[in-house]
């Protein structure tokens, strides 16, 4: 006969609870805000309220840590955590800490290889690196709202001896499509990678990806896998939309991230994600 101590009752509560809890996880840009980094009325209250229902909802976005918090901000998000530059940085929020959050992970990587093949093939594209102590190194005068801080010019060379947690690259003089051509006939081995809207990519190390530490904190927190949802909109959501139990791509997606999607939502200007949260209630 098994004795239920007080100690053993808590675990068996913690446990109910945690069965009970979802995770929500939340891409930024093309979801929560629109490509002009707007969030509605309607998205930002139905996020504050699955926030305040009490399920483990998190921020996973291919934006560095300051241009993140804004967003946190909010949704009243001030406890829990959040996934940044596609899962190369995770965050453990509380507001008993000095900034509000801490740095739980960060995943670093050699850039060298991949921007010398960058480079070799696209010599007019613009370059960014975010090293591990959260600078931003940039050429060609290379700015961006995902940076959240302003980029430091450099030359090529110190950005090839940099310890990178997130590299940037953007072509002006290519199309989208060209881009792409370039990207796979360079066959970047040895980092994640995935191209945006634009010709854009992000960088990031072998293997990292929202999904990777998403993983790692569903892990932590002892959730159900059938328990996790996951609302994006690019092609770095496509990992995250496969991990989740119910993976939601917005409306405006491209046909490969519908692909991996359960279902899909209408767009980030019909307030998509609002649609979605609110079912969560």
């Amino acid at each position: 006969m098994t004795t239920l101590t007080e100690s053993s009752a808590a675990g068996i509560e913690d446990q109910r609870e945690a069965q009970q809890k979802l995770m929500i996880a939340l891409d930024v840009d093309g979801t929560l805000v629109d490509h002009d980094g707007h969030m509605s009325p309607a998205v930002r209250e139905a996020a504050q309220a699955v926030v305040a229902a009490g399920h483990e909802v998190m921020i996973a976005t291919g934006r560095s840590l300051n241009a993140m918090l804004p967003i946190i901000e909010q949704i009243g998000l001030d406890r829990g955590y959040a996934v940044c530059c596609n899962g190369g940085v995770t965050l453990r929020l509380d507001p008993q800490l000095p900034d509000g959050y801490d740095i739980i992970h960060k995943a670093t990587f050699d850039p060298g290889p991949a921007l010398r093949a960058l480079r070799k093939r696209l010599p007019a594209a613009k370059y960014a690196l975010e090293d591990e102590d959260g600078n931003f190194l940039s050429t060609e005068r290379f700015q961006d709202a995902s940076f959240g801080v302003e980029a430091i010019g450099v030359d090529f060379q110190t950005m090839l001896e940099a310890t990178a947690v997130r590299v940037v690259v953007f072509s002006a003089e290519n199309t989208p499509e060209e881009f792409n051509e370039a990207i796979e006939h360079i066959g970047l081995a040895g980092v994640t990678y995935s191209v945006g809207w634009t010709a854009w990519l992000d960088i990031a190390a072998a293997g990292v990806t929202k999904a990777s530490a998403l993983e790692t904190l569903r892990s932590r927190l002892g959730i159900d896998p059938a328990a996790t949802v996951a609302i994006g909109d690019g092609r770095n959501d496509i990992e995250m939309l496969a991990w989740a139990g119910r993976g939601v791509a917005m409306g405006q997606a491209p046909e490969e991230v519908v692909a991996v999607a359960d279902e899909v939502t209408k767009s980030v200007y019909d307030d998509g994600a609002a649609h979605v949260l609110r079912g969560l209630l």
